[in-house]
């Protein structure tokens, strides 16, 4: 090993978690260089998402990355009981376990890991066919020491109104006021719960919570009707030191006087989310005159304010750092920039479905938001009113803006894009998508200008065809979606050419896209990691076996209409380590 090698673990370690920072992906070449930085590689993956094609490797994987302390199950459409009995041999010290969208709760296979495992402290048993109180008791006595629970949105509720809900007892049926109020009881630790969309809990479920669990922070109660704001009220006055409050479809009556005194009690709250809710001047006013510490406000959807309740609370509360105002539709240019004054702290904004804000609005928060980072004004009029004229005194030259979401923009052009690129250099992140006024003009123009780009989506943007002009590398380019779009075999050849870093490709429902340009992309792409080709017609079946075989970094194929693998083919597919679809 040379002398540069012989450094401490612990300074590798330090610079390989800088690495990690984005994505575990990037240690892989660097496990490879010497069996010391593969050893320093391994203790620095702490989760792991598994799937089917994982399983047959899991003994493997639990041996080399012995520090994992979150799995994510998810994507796992087997025997959860099987699995779950695994992990409980493996000796990790689990802390974070996922088991949403599955069918119902894996009973055996969360008694042996409770048995086995100790440390967890987060569960998310979200978006699962089946919830009962049964299945929070088994939860509550299987993970005593939980400190966040996510039980939200069960499936089969809709059924259940339709069976009739009198037909359940207090153990089989969903989950309901007597099941909340045990696990309150059994869960001590409990910080951060999320209820949303379980249509049976009503006001004694918050209040239990509150009242039983004395470190509960956060709170998530979305679409559940039977919570009015007699019971939210009455329940913040049990739990004074709740940080975050996120409810939906709230509020239509007109907000209570005594909802807005105990909101404004809660000294420490960080955080509201009124989603869809009707609220009102008043409650805005009192939040701003109350000088609650909020870091994070969401009026997604929101009705029944106006300017000045808005203005009034940000220009009290101006340490705000994620605010969304999604179909705030009495805001325009004006008002924006009024707003941005302040909002100094501000690090992300949502802007979407706002139709009357254009050019302009982009361009004052740019300037007048410093720390901005994160920007998403979908389905607005960005790309009108002379973008000209707004720029003749803007001064901003290097944004912090690495994200732009700017997706359904009817009316953005290949000009407003190329101004928005030159003052955003630092782009990681421009969703393009169904923008139809762009061409390839204004695409080329981004790469051109954004060095540090590495995700472009361009889909169902039919202009972009040939990519002519792309005379350059955009060597961080990681991951690109042109599904429906206009491209061809030739930009294809551009693309393999200019970018090759890929990692994953979308060229779902490409028309004009031929084995001809797929395979330029492939022998070009070195990293390639996924590509989806569902919808492309003209891409014959034969070519993902060579695909497979040609690009030994491939992970995931969605392969072409009329592709028919046998179980043999996948079989074989998966032992060069890549699922196809």
């Amino acid at each position: 090993m040379s002398a540069v090698l012989q450094l401490p673990d612990e300074c590798w370690e330090t610079v390989f978690r800088f690495l990690c920072e984005c994505h575990h992906r990037y240690l892989e070449p660097v496990s490879l260089v010497s069996k010391q930085f593969l050893s320093i590689t391994n203790h620095l993956r702490l989760s792991l998402t598994i799937c089917d094609p994982t399983v047959p490797y899991l003994h493997h994987l639990f041996l080399r990355y012995r520090m994992l302390q979150s799995l994510d199950l998810t994507c796992f459409s087997g025997d959860l009981n099987m699995l779950l009995h695994k992990i409980s041999r493996s000796a990790l010290a689990l802390n974070s376990l996922n088991i949403s969208n599955n069918t119902r709760i894996p009973a055996d296979g969360l008694r042996a890991l409770g048995k086995m495992v100790k440390t967890l402290k987060s569960l998310s048993c979200s978006n699962m066919g089946s919830l009962t109180n049964a299945d929070l008791l088994l939860i509550a006595d299987c993970f005593p020491f939980l400190e966040e629970l996510d039980i939200s949105f069960p499936r089969d509720l809709d059924k259940i109104f339709i069976i009739d809900y009198k037909n359940f007892d207090n153990h089989t049926g969903p989950i309901s006021d007597f099941g909340i109020k045990v696990l309150s009881l059994a869960l001590p630790k409990l910080r951060m719960v999320n209820l949303s969309g379980n249509y049976f809990i009503n006001d004694s479920s918050l209040f239990n919570l509150c009242k039983n669990c004395e470190f509960l922070e956060q709170v998530q109660i979305f679409g559940c009707d039977f919570i009015t704001q007699v019971g939210i009220a009455a329940a913040f006055r049990e739990r004074p030191n709740l940080t975050s409050l996120s409810v939906s479809n709230f509020g239509r009556a007109n907000i209570a006087s005594d909802f807005i005194g105990s909101l404004v009690s809660l000294k420490s709250l960080t955080c509201i989310d009124l989603t869809y809710s009707c609220i009102s001047d008043e409650l805005l006013f009192s939040i701003a005159e109350a000088g609650l510490p909020l870091r994070k406000l969401i009026l997604r959807g929101c009705s029944n304010y106006s300017y000045a309740g808005i203005s009034c609370l940000l220009s009290k509360c101006q340490v705000v750092e994620h605010l969304d105002l999604m179909d705030a539709e009495f805001l325009d240019d004006k008002l924006i920039s009024e707003l941005s004054v302040f909002l100094g702290n501000l690090m992300y904004i949502y802007l979407s479905g706002c139709r009357m804000l254009t050019n302009s609005s982009f361009f004052a928060l740019t300037r007048n938001c410093p720390l901005l980072n994160e920007v998403t004004m979908e389905e607005t009029s960005i790309g009108e009113n002379g973008i000209e004229n707004t720029l003749t005194d803007f001064t901003v030259v290097h944004s912090q803006v690495k994200s732009l979401h700017l997706a359904n923009s009817s009316k953005l052009r290949d000009e407003s894009v190329k101004k928005i690129a030159s003052i955003c250099p630092n782009l990681q992140l421009l969703d393009l998508s169904s923008c139809w006024g762009i061409s390839e003009v204004g695409v080329v123009e981004v790469l051109k200008r954004c060095c540090k780009i590495t995700h472009l989506s361009f889909a169902s943007c039919l202009l972009v065809k040939k990519l002519l002009g792309m005379n350059f590398e955009a060597p961080k380019l990681e991951e690109l979606t042109l599904s429906r779009s206009g491209v061809d075999d030739d930009a294809l050849l551009i693309i393999s050419k200019s970018c090759c870093g890929l990692l994953d490709m979308n060229m779902e429902n490409c028309s004009e896209i031929t084995d001809k340009g797929v395979k330029k992309v492939v022998e070009n792409c070195i990293h390639l990691r996924t590509i989806n080709l569902k919808g492309c017609y003209k891409v014959s079946a034969d070519i993902v076996a060579w695909m497979v075989f040609s690009r030994p970094s491939l992970r995931k194929i969605s392969a072409p209409p009329r592709f028919r693998p046998s179980d043999g083919q996948k079989e074989l597919f998966l032992r060069h380590g890549c699922f196809v679809t």
